[in-house]
């Protein structure tokens, strides 16, 4: 069973013992988020992005989400991508396609990808304009403390490095305040040309959930979450902290096996209190 509910000051941790049980916990989750914003708005919109993410939250497409969801109020987003071709095999867009979206009823207009034949500038501006679009017929819900775009939910992975989205350690874009979405020419992993969220509008989501899943990630993770002092600097996934919003982090044993204060020399078990 999960380690369910850990309420730390980075969030609200829930540790599972194999990748199948937190496959089917995020599922849920999505799916809770989705049925409440529907309910709430009429509509539900949220960020996906690239890496595992996708496989994880491949129980989405089975029974019984695949009908129970209300597919046809999603609207789909980015919080990154590569500036590649759609259907290359580096594109966030081709990865959620192939793995989720191309499964599942939503509808084409709904799935909003960034312009693939222009520059990484051009297609962070082009993508800014139309999310703010959006945020104008409140098909994107806006902040009430700002004018940044409130997500339904965001949903991030995290590198062996701490970077989230595409944005990584050191990089300039950390300070980026004024864009809701801007470009880098210089990835430290391939392809270098990539559009991302800013962190102010990462932390302006309603809800955020970290996937994070594998023994490589557990150092990482330790930085992200734990109190480690002033001397560690600050990874890109400490900087997520919604400001009124609700951070979940979704770990399996392996990620979380470095974490202060569990142990898991037992298998993990856990009330359901969350």
């Amino acid at each position: 069973m999960a380690l369910s509910g850990v309420n730390n000051e980075r969030g609200v941790l829930r540790i599972h013992e194999n990748l199948d049980e937190l496959k089917t916990v995020l599922a849920d989750y999505i799916a809770e988020l989705s049925e409440a914003a529907v309910k709430e708005r009429g509509v539900f919109a949220i960020a996906l992005s690239g890496g595992s993410l996708i496989s994880l939250m491949g129980k989405l497409c089975q029974a019984p989400y695949n009908k129970t969801v209300d597919w046809a109020k999603w609207y789909i987003f980015w919080a990154d991508e590569r500036v590649v071709a759609k259907n290359h095999s580096d594109s966030n867009y081709k990865l959620a396609k192939d793995g989720l979206l191309s499964k599942v009823p939503i509808i084409p207009s709904h799935v909003h990808s960034i312009n693939d034949s222009a520059s990484a500038e051009e297609a962070a501006d082009e993508y800014m304009f139309a999310i703010r679009q959006l945020v104008k017929t409140r098909m994107v819900s806006v902040s009430d403390i700002s004018d940044c775009p409130k997500f339904d939910l965001i949903l991030l992975g995290m590198g062996p490095d701490g970077h989230i989205a595409s944005l990584f350690p050191k990089h300039s874009v950390l300070d980026e305040t004024e864009n809701w979405v801007t470009f880098i020419t210089d990835s430290p992993k391939p392809p270098p040309e990539r559009i991302t969220f800013t962190l102010p509008v990462i932390n302006s989501a309603s809800n955020v959930a970290m996937v994070v899943t594998g023994e490589s990630k557990a150092e990482a993770v330790h930085l992200a979450i734990d109190d480690v002092g002033p001397d560690h600097p600050a990874l890109p996934a400490r900087l997520v902290q919604p400001t009124k919003g609700k951070l979940v982090w979704f770990l399996d044993k392996a990620a979380a096996s470095k974490l202060d204060g569990l142990q898991f020399s037992e298998p993990l078990e856990g009330s359901e209190t969350c």
